[in-house]
């Protein structure tokens, strides 16, 4: 059997399994997530950018105990204040930044105590084991969702629709933590075009890759959290949102507070990006959470540099629909050593989408404090 044949058996048995194992599990009972408020000022002009950063797609940290067990609970709300103000970039190269006050009537986060199993010692790697990736191929394949909501970014990393005009993705993918990258300049983000569409007649398989249509970004949005200057960047605010200058016609996924992982329907996560060691191929993982801190989320998805960006999700309870849904819990953003008690272990590592980071990204994406309830 082909790759092509297995990938494709893999995705029809999961499409096919998943509803009716999500029909037994029992939803969650949790009190509603409770959102903070962001009240933007008025933003302020900062010198253009001299996009003098290299984009570094292996991005690589290291975390103590100390780090692993921070949390937002922690931090004083000025410094949360400070942390969420957040750079806007626009296509001319022009930058304004923008100062936040956070308003709360609760707890600024509500997140489940951060877990720690003994492991054994493991050498740096992005594969565990066995490459449990799959190639989505097939012209119908790719133009379903969820595989749809993935897009390429022009600096070489992955991002996911969240809105008609509007693409999450990883900061380290625009900037450096102290400059934008030189590929900011120019920003781009390619929509993947199966070749029927182009010509070939629909409803086959080509063995041609698809073809990439690519859009310009009008404005990028980066934390401040993130631009920390001179010392280390943390993948705690790796994230930044791009505005397309055109709105596109594709589904796109929709953004939740990341529970607990034993709220997600079978404890896994999933997503879909365009591995290096695959080029023109979209690639999909999914995989159990092994470890969770207050600001991200570690597992073992076997992940490779351009998977950056990718859009983390998961089958999330939605009150409303009375419904398992996917969506967005989180950003891939690379790889962390881990040191605890004297012992390195080592994680894929996704940027979890916390209250705070969710009214921030909400009030990006729509403009409006006020309709940024958790949905």
């Amino acid at each position: 059997m082909t790759p092509h044949h297995s990938s494709v058996l893999a995705h029809l048995f999961l499409l096919l399994l998943l509803p009716l194992a999500l029909s037994f599990l029992h939803p969650p009972h949790h009190p509603p997530v409770h959102v903070p408020t962001l009240v933007p000022h008025a933003p302020t002009s900062l010198t253009h950018s001299r996009f003098s950063a290299q984009t570094q797609l292996d991005f690589t940290t290291h975390c103590n105990s100390s780090c692993f067990h921070r949390g937002e609970q922690e931090v004083q709300k000025e410094q949360l204040s400070e942390k969420l103000a957040f750079e806007t970039l626009y296509a001319d190269g022009s930058r304004t930044l923008t100062t936040v006050d956070v308003e709360s009537d609760g707890e600024f986060d509500a997140h489940p105590s951060t877990r720690v199993k003994p492991r054994h010692r493991r050498v740096r790697r992005q594969i565990y084991g066995a490459d449990g990736r799959f190639n989505i191929r097939g012209d119908n394949f790719l133009l379903d969702y969820p595989f749809s909501t993935a897009v390429r970014i022009s600096t070489g990393c992955t991002g996911i629709l969240v809105s008609q005009r509007h693409v999450l993705t990883a900061a380290h993918c625009v900037h450096d933590g102290k400059d934008y990258v030189k590929g900011a300049r120019k920003l781009r983000v390619g929509f993947l075009t199966p070749p029927f569409v182009n010509g070939t007649q629909a409803g086959l398989s080509s063995p041609k890759k698809p073809l990439v249509r690519w859009v310009r970004v009008k404005r990028t949005r980066v934390p401040k959290g993130w631009i920390q200057g001179p010392q280390d960047v943390s993948m705690d605010f790796d994230y930044a949102l791009l505005e397309l200058r055109w709105p596109h016609r594709r589904p796109f996924m929709h953004l939740s507070v990341a529970p607990s992982s034993d709220d997600l329907a079978g404890n896994r996560i999933h997503f879909s990006g365009f591995d290096s060691d695959r080029p023109g191929e979209l690639v999909y993982r999914f995989c159990p959470v092994e470890e969770e801190s207050n600001d991200l989320i570690y597992q073992h998805c076997d992940a490779r540099p351009g998977a950056s960006g990718s859009g983390v999700y998961g089958r999330v309870w939605d009150d409303t629909l009375e419904r398992w849904e996917r969506k967005v819990i989180g950003i891939f953003s690379g790889h962390q050593w881990l040191e605890i008690d004297g012992e390195n272990r080592d994680y894929n590592v996704a940027v979890r989408i916390t209250p705070l980071k969710f009214a921030q990204i909400c009030y990006w994406v729509h403009g409006n404090r006020l309709d940024c309830i958790q949905d």
